[in-house]
């Protein structure tokens, strides 16, 4: 009869080479699909190594059990085996997942013009995977305490009391808690997603990532902001790329009363013809304020996102100064002061037809303009002279 060490070898070598045979058969099924479609071949780069892993294990775990079946070490052995084989799966399943997200994530692009679409499916599959990849270690290590008699025990204690448990946990967890929904909430109301650009405690700049509990922003000038996700869900914040990356902006310039609107306004339509930064949908020039001497300008032009935008604006404030410079010189702000001569002689004599002020106003003075008053401060009618 054969050694019983030697019977469990030549066992595990005989699962070990089943093992094989069903991962071989499995390539080959793969490699013959992928003549047709390209997601086999992904599915093998994500997934092959922890196939294996948990092929050899389960293989070594039934050779095990086959040779050595009441032997007093096989419940220490196999509850290793078991920890090893549970790992092994949460690994395998985490690869699927991430196969499964990447291949989602091929099929939106983000790097074409209108990609507000691509941009929220990706948002929502990368809070998604982070999600099973939280639940999935969550399960793993509760698996793997379970394989303890005296965990098992306490388990069926806590579960008892899971109303002590659940209250004590929520309040210990608060704000982890809030900050992960806030996460889901941001993503599932698309109210915001990668590559978002928002303006935000007064900074500008585009959603970097996502994550369960906080937002990063990649800010114009490379600095990284980070905000809890409730900020997201309790504070305003501009999304200039909700529903397109059009955007409207404005420059304003101050100049004198003798400026020549129309001649500015010809020059405008020439500075945006030359540029391809305008995308033609609206230029308008209007006086908005006339009032302190100057003339308040102020130019709109509209651009395909923020950061054409801000660089068609900086060429129209540059070319409409330059052109003020050269074509317009009139138009140039200017403050006008009155010089009087010093030694002039002062009189206190009124002017011939000059009226002396009075006293009367529009809430004082007279019966009726106190009456008016009282209607604004809710006191007693003033009662007329005569009466008193």
């Amino acid at each position: 009869m054969l050694d019983p060490w030697l019977q469990f070898t030549v066992a595990v070598l005989v699962c070990v080479l089943a093992a094989a045979v069903v991962s071989t058969l499995i390539v080959v099924v793969m490699r013959l699909v992928s003549r047709w479609r390209s997601w086999p071949r992904a599915l093998m780069t994500h997934a092959r190594l922890p196939f294996r892993a948990l092929l050899l294990i389960l293989a070594i775990w039934i050779a095990l059990v086959a040779r050595f079946p009441e032997r007093e070490w096989l419940p220490g052995v196999g509850r290793l085996l078991s920890i090893v084989a549970i790992i092994a799966a949460a690994w395998f399943i985490g690869a699927l997942v991430s196969f499964a997200t990447d291949q989602a994530l091929g099929r939106y692009r983000i790097d074409v013009p209108d990609n507000r679409l691509a941009r929220r499916i990706r948002t929502q599959t990368l809070i998604l995977r982070r999600l099973a990849y939280a639940v999935l270690v969550v399960i793993a290590v509760g698996a793997v305490l379970l394989t303890f008699p005296a965990v098992r025990a306490v388990g069926a204690s806590l579960l008892a009391s899971a109303g002590i448990a659940s209250v004590v946990a929520g309040l210990a967890a608060q704000s982890v808690l809030a900050n992960m929904f806030a996460g889901i909430q941001l993503v599932f109301s698309d109210a915001l997603r990668v590559d978002d650009v928002i303006v935000v405690e007064g900074e500008w700049g585009k959603v970097g990532e996502i994550t369960l509990s906080y937002v990063v922003l990649d800010l114009w000038d490379d600095r990284r902001l980070v905000l809890p996700c409730t900020y997201f869900t309790t504070n305003p914040f501009q999304n200039w790329t909700r529903q397109g990356s059009e955007l409207l902006g404005a420059v304003e310039l101050d100049v004198d009363w003798r400026v020549s609107t129309t001649r500015m306004r010809a020059h405008l339509d020439a500075v945006l013809a030359d540029t391809p930064l305008w995308d033609g949908r609206a230029s308008v020039l209007q006086v908005t304020e006339a009032v302190g001497g100057l003339v308040r300008i102020r130019i709109l032009v509209t651009a395909r996102d923020a950061p054409t935008l801000f660089d068609l604006r900086c060429i129209v404030r540059e070319a409409m100064v330059l052109w003020v410079q050269e074509q317009n010189p009139q138009a140039l702000p200017v403050q006008r002061v009155m010089m009087t001569d010093a030694d002039a002689e002062v009189t206190t004599r009124a002017p011939r037809g000059h009226v002396a002020p009075t006293d009367a106003g529009l809430f004082s003075g007279s019966d009726e303009a106190e009456e008016r008053a009282s209607l604004f401060t809710q006191s007693m009618p003033v009662v007329g002279r005569d009466d008193r």
